[in-house]
């Protein structure tokens, strides 16, 4: 069965392209492939190669050639729904998904910084995988003021993109805080770690449209699959 907060096929392809473009393994005014070898590379019907083309169209990182084909034109902000998506693959880039393990609306533990004005949030705890691998497991507190109930099977694989299209909210911009701490016990049976190893650690407090903190988490990650990566341009 279709996991019903998952992209669309083709939005998955367009972010996948995306996140190449940034990190450069697509380089600017590079040729890609025909588009019928292109599909077939990456599985998927020349439709819905095709309609991931034209959203990367849309963006201004592609320009369609007439008779000759498709070229890169990157960008240095791309509009990704990952934009703040930091963790890679060790050998780059990767498809985020993420399978969402619990949603709970409960009051602000006393540990977490100041964020929003409401004393309850809902939490969201997530497997999140790149390109089908198991990578991090993240414990999300959204402040309660902007929702006041949140189904499970509400959620999209982009949390930033469900906050945008059904709360209104758009995460601005983000502060992120590396360090290391132990695995925690909820961590599901797919991670490739088991609880209480000590892992690196990304504690991240997020900005609404408003300049406003209205978000924490925190990510544990697998180093020997996935790494964190911060791109200056």
């Amino acid at each position: 069965m279709t996991d019903p907060g998952a992209l669309p096929l083709y939005l998955q392809v367009s972010e996948l392209l995306m996140r190449d473009i940034a990190a450069g393994r697509l380089a600017d005014g590079q040729r890609l492939p025909p588009e019928r070898d292109m599909a077939a590379e990456l599985g998927i019907a020349v439709g819905t190669l095709r309609a991931a083309l034209a959203d990367l169209t849309g963006k201004g990182l592609l320009v369609r050639v007439q008779g000759s084909g498709n070229y890169v034109r990157a960008q240095t902000d791309p509009a990704s729904v990952y934009a703040l998506f930091r963790l890679e693959l060790l050998a780059g880039g990767g498809l985020p998904t993420a399978r969402v393990l619990s949603v709970d609306r409960l009051p602000k533990p006393a540990n977490l910084p100041g964020f929003g004005p409401s004393p309850h949030a809902h939490r969201i705890r997530r497997l999140r995988s790149l390109s089908g691998t198991p990578a991090a497991v993240e414990e999300i507190w959204l402040d309660a003021s902007h929702a006041g109930d949140i189904a499970l099977l509400d959620l999209s694989e982009s949390l930033y993109l469900f906050y945008r299209e059904h709360l209104g909210l758009w995460i601005a911009r983000a502060e992120d805080r590396i360090g290391q701490g132990p695995l925690p016990g909820w961590a599901p049976a797919g991670f490739p770690r088991t609880p209480g190893t000590t892992l690196p650690e990304v504690t991240r407090l997020a900005f609404d449209q408003r300049g406003h903190p209205c978000e924490t988490s925190q990510t544990w990650y697998d180093p020997d699959t996935v790494r964190y990566t911060v791109r200056l341009t």
